[in-house]
C-alpha cells in the first residue's frame, strides 16, 4: 500500500512509512486488525463509488512516521557509546560550570560590598543567591521549549543568553545591576538543569543510565565546591570582575564543542525532521493530498495547542504529582542545605579558625571529596542495584529500583549536619568539622542521584518537565536558605543551627525511600504524566 521514494531522494535512514486510511495514531505494523493485513476492496472503486476518487484519498490517507525498527541507528538510543558520551559530557560541562558561577562570587562578595557600599548582611547574601533564584523559573519555560523545538537548540541558545549576562556582571558598576544580570545569566544557566536530565533519557536505556546520570547529577554539585575555591583567590589576588571573566572564557569554550559535539536528541523532533524529509522528496501532487505525520502527533497538532500545553505542563506535574510534590520538597531541603554550607563555610573558618581567604576557600574541597567520593560508587552501583532488582522481577525494571541508596543517603546527611555543627569551635582541630561537611557532600549526591533518576525513569517522554517542576521547588530553597543563615546561626549558634536542620532531614529524608518503594508504583499507575 506505501508508496515507495526514490533512493535518491532520501538517505539510507528513511523512515518506516505505511499507508493507515482513517488511522490517527501510532500503529503496530504486526497487528492483524490493520487494513493492510485484512483483504482489501479496490480503493479507487471504492472511491469512485463516492463519486469522487481524489477527494478520498486527500481525506483518508495518512503517512505514519516512525523509527526503522527497534535497532534503527538514527535512534538516539542506537548511536554508539562514543557519540552518546561525547554528548554527556558536554552536558554535564554545561550542568557545571553554570553553578560554578552560582556560588564563585561569594567569597568575593565582601570585597564588592565594599566597593558598592553595600552594608545589609542579606542584600550581600542575595549577590549570592539571586543567580538560583533564576534557577526556580527559567527550567519551567526552557524545559518544556526543549520538548519542542528540540534539546540542544534549546539548551545552546540558554547557554549563549547565560555567557552573555554572565561577562555583563563583569562590567556591572553598581549593586543594581549586579543583581538584574545576576538573575538574567541564571535564567540561561538553569537551562541544563532540566533539559540534561531529558538528553539522557532520550540516549540511555534504563539499564545503561546509572553511570550517565550519576555523571550528570555531579555537576551541579561539584560546581559550587569548585567555585567558591576558585573565587577566594581571585579575590585574594586580583579584582572581583574577573570572577565573571574567567567564568565566562571557560563557557565560551564549553559551547565551542557543544556545537560540534552536541547532536539532537528528542525523538518527536528527530522524527518531524524525517517528515519534514519526506515531504519535500514527494512530488508535489502526492505531497498535497497526503497527511504525512509522526507517531507522536496527533490529528489536530498544531504548533500554537502545543506550546502552551507544554508551558503548562511542568506547572500541571507541580501541582497535581505527590510523587514531585514529595520528593521536590526533599531536595529542596538537601538543595537549600547545601546552598546554605556554600555561604557560612568562609565564616567557620575564616571568623573561628582566623584563616585567610584563600586558604579558608580550601575547605570547600571537604564538601567536594564528599561529593566526588559517594557519586564515584553510586555510580558503579545504581546500575548494579536496578539490574539486581529487575531480575527478581521476571526483567521488569520499575523507577523504583533507583530508590535504595537514598537510604544511606538519609543517614549521612543529618550525620553531617551534626559533626559540622558541635566541631566548629577553636578549641578543636579544623579537620574535625572538614569531616561533618564531607558526609553532607555524600549524603547529598546520594539523594540527588537517587532522586534524578527516579524521576527521569518515571517520567520519561516528561522528563525535562518533571525535572523543572523538582527544580522550582530546591532552587527556590538554594535561594532562601543563605539568606536566613546568618540570623540563624547568630541565634542559635553552628551547634544548634545544624541540629535544626538535621532533625528535619531525619524528619523528611529517612521515611521518603520507603514510602516510594511501597507506595509509587500505585501513585504511577494513578498519574496522566508518570510511566505504568
Amino acid at each position: 500500500m506505501a508508496n515507495k521514494v526514490p533512493d535518491s531522494n532520501v538517505s539510507s535512514a528513511t523512515p518506516t512509512i505505511r499507508d493507515e486510511p482513517g488511522i490517527t495514531g501510532p500503529v503496530d505494523a504486526s497487528d492483524p486488525n490493520l487494513p493492510e493485513n485484512k483483504p482489501q476492496p479496490n480503493k479507487t472503486t471504492a472511491a469512485k463509488a463516492d463519486g469522487d476518487a481524489e477527494s478520498q484519498l486527500s481525506t483518508e490517507d495518512v503517512i505514519i512516521i516512525n523509527w526503522e525498527g527497534p535497532d534503527d541507528p538514527q535512534n538516539p538510543k542506537n548511536w554508539s557509546s562514543k557519540k552518546k558520551w561525547a554528548a554527556t559530557l558536554i552536558v554535564s560541562a554545561f550542568t557545571f560550570i553554570s553553578p560554578v558561577s552560582s556560588s564563585m562570587m561569594a567569597p568575593a562578595s565582601e570585597q564588592i560590598a565594599h566597593e558598592f557600599g553595600i552594608t545589609n548582611s542579606s542584600v550581600i547574601a542575595l549577590l549570592t543567591s539571586v543567580f538560583v533564584a533564576a534557577y526556580a523559573f527559567g527550567p519551567l519555560i526552557l524545559g518544556p521549549l526543549s520538548e519542542l523545538f528540540g534539546r540542544s537548540r534549546v539548551l545552546q541558545l540558554a547557554n549563549m543568553w547565560y555567557l552573555a549576562w554572565n561577562l555583563g556582571c563583569g562590567f556591572a558598576q553598581n549593586e543594581g545591576q549586579l543583581i538584574a544580570f545576576r538573575f538574567l545569566a541564571g535564567l540561561g544557566g538553569s537551562a541544563p538543569l532540566s533539559i540534561g536530565g531529558g538528553v539522557l533519557g532520550d540516549l540511555f536505556r534504563p539499564e545503561e543510565r546509572g553511570q550517565a546520570i550519576a555523571l550528570y547529577s555531579l555537576a551541579p554539585l561539584l560546581g559550587p565546591v569548585i567555585g567558591p575555591t576558585c573565587g577566594a583567590w581571585i579575590a585574594q589576588r586580583s579584582t572581583w570582575r574577573w570572577v565573571f571573566y574567567s567564568t565566562t572564557i571557560v563557557d565560551a569554550f564549553i559551547q565551542f564543542l557543544g556545537l560540534f559535539f552536541l547532536k539532537e536528541t528528542f525523538a518527536p523532533v528527530l522524527l518531524e525532521r524525517k517528515a519534514a524529509q519526506l515531504r519535500k522528496s514527494l512530488d508535489p501532487e502526492k505531497a498535497q493530498t497526503r497527511e504525512i505525520r509522526t507517531v507522536f502527533d496527533t490529528a489536530d497538532r498544531h504548533w500554537k495547542h502545543l506550546i502552551a500545553k507544554a508551558l503548562v505542563r511542568p506547572f500541571a506535574i507541580f501541582f497535581s504529582e505527590p510523587i514531585i510534590q514529595l520528593l521536590g520538597i526533599y531536595m529542596a531541603f538537601v538543595y537549600g542545605t547545601l546552598y546554605l554550607f556554600l555561604t557560612t563555610i568562609p565564616s567557620i573558618f575564616e571568623g573561628v579558625y582566623r584563616e585567610e581567604v584563600g586558604i579558608a576557600g580550601l575547605n570547600y574541597f571537604a564538601l567536594g571529596v564528599g561529593l566526588t567520593g559517594a557519586s564515584q560508587f553510586n555510580a558503579r552501583m545504581l546500575d548494579k542495584i536496578y539490574k539486581y532488582f529487575s531480575a527478581k522481577n521476571n526483567g521488569v525494571g520499575k523507577p523504583e529500583y533507583r530508590l535504595p541508596p537514598m537510604i544511606p543517603g538519609a543517614i549521612l546527611l543529618p550525620m553531617g549536619l551534626f559533626i559540622t555543627g558541635w566541631t566548629a569551635r577553636a578549641d578543636v582541630h579544623w579537620i574535625a568539622p572538614d569531616i561533618g561537611i564531607a558526609l553532607v557532600g555524600a549524603g547529598t549526591i546520594l539523594n540527588f542521584q537517587s532522586i534524578q533518576t527516579y524521576v527521569i525513569d518515571a517520567f520519561t517522554l516528561h522528563a525535562a518537565s518533571a525535572l523543572a517542576a523538582v527544580t522550582f521547588f530546591r532552587s527556590m530553597a538554594g535561594f532562601g536558605f543563605p539568606l536566613f543563615a546568618p540570623a540563624m546561626y547568630n541565634a542559635l549558634g553552628y551547634g544548634k543551627g545544624d541540629t535544626v536542620l538535621a532533625c528535619v532531614a531525619i524528619a523528611v529524608g529517612v521515611p521518603a525511600p520507603f514510602l516510594l518503594w511501597t507506595y509509587g508504583e500505585r501513585i504511577r499507575n494513578a498519574s496522566k504524566y508518570a510511566k505504568r
